[in-house]
């Protein structure tokens, strides 16, 4: 069962939220948040899988709110619910630690299929679309590390990944599924998976959407 905290200010959204998630065998609700001070504290209560954060809320803002849950160390997940595909906010959720985000407009469909990827620790934005969230926004990433002679990042969080590990992790920032990943590079998909976990696990990255921010910030890849 993969239990949902809901966080929106909005008393209907947060309803239709509720009936949707609530009609499934295998979701639940566990509560509902109003702003994110709220949202923040209910986490750390009941230790949801998932957290549905809108980021438009009065108060504490639910990209704030997204930054405090990942801070503490919770397993709780975070969908972030944005207005526009490609706003601001979105990028800065991911920044924050969400594993993903998702339009307010999207079908029933595409918001239970991506609790549940979230819920297992998968990412919920197409590769394609992080490439193109992050070049729209790439102005705002802090200045990469020192790079060396050949233009390859000294960063330390690169530092244990192979060879193939680092090849990996700029075709995964360019937008590269694991399906293109294998085909081109003549991998086996499953062989793709296992360096893709094993990047995660050596970055520290969260999910894949992190690590194509980490492939950004250490310059491993350039905005188009």
């Amino acid at each position: 069962m993969t239990t949902v905290l809901i966080a929106d200010d909005q008393p209907l959204q947060r309803f239709g939220f509720r009936m949707l998630l609530e009609s499934q065998d295998d979701m639940t609700v566990v509560g509902e948040a109003t702003g994110g001070t709220e949202a923040a504290r209910m986490t750390a209560e009941l230790r949801p899988d998932v957290v549905l954060m809108d980021v438009r809320m009065p108060g504490l803002d639910g990209i704030e709110a997204t930054r405090r849950i990942v801070a503490a160390g919770h397993r709780t997940r975070v969908l972030i619910l944005t207005t526009f595909d490609l706003d601001e906010y979105a990028y800065a959720g991911l920044r924050a630690g969400a594993s993903g985000f998702l339009v307010k407009d999207a079908q029933p469909e595409e918001l239970l299929s991506g609790i549940r990827a979230v819920a297992t620790g998968d990412a919920v934005v197409a590769p394609s679309l992080t490439r193109r969230l992050l070049d729209a926004y790439v102005h705002h990433l802090p200045a990469a590390g020192a790079v060396t002679a050949d233009g390859s990042s000294t960063d330390p969080r690169l530092a244990s990944l192979t060879d193939r590990e680092r090849e990996i992790l700029t075709v995964m920032g360019q937008g590269w599924t694991n399906t293109e990943i294998a085909e081109r590079l003549h991998l086996a998909e499953s062989t793709v998976k296992t360096h893709v976990g094993r990047i995660l696990a050596k970055t520290g990255s969260r999910d894949r959407v992190q690590a194509v921010i980490l492939a950004y910030d250490t310059k491993l890849v350039k905005p188009s």
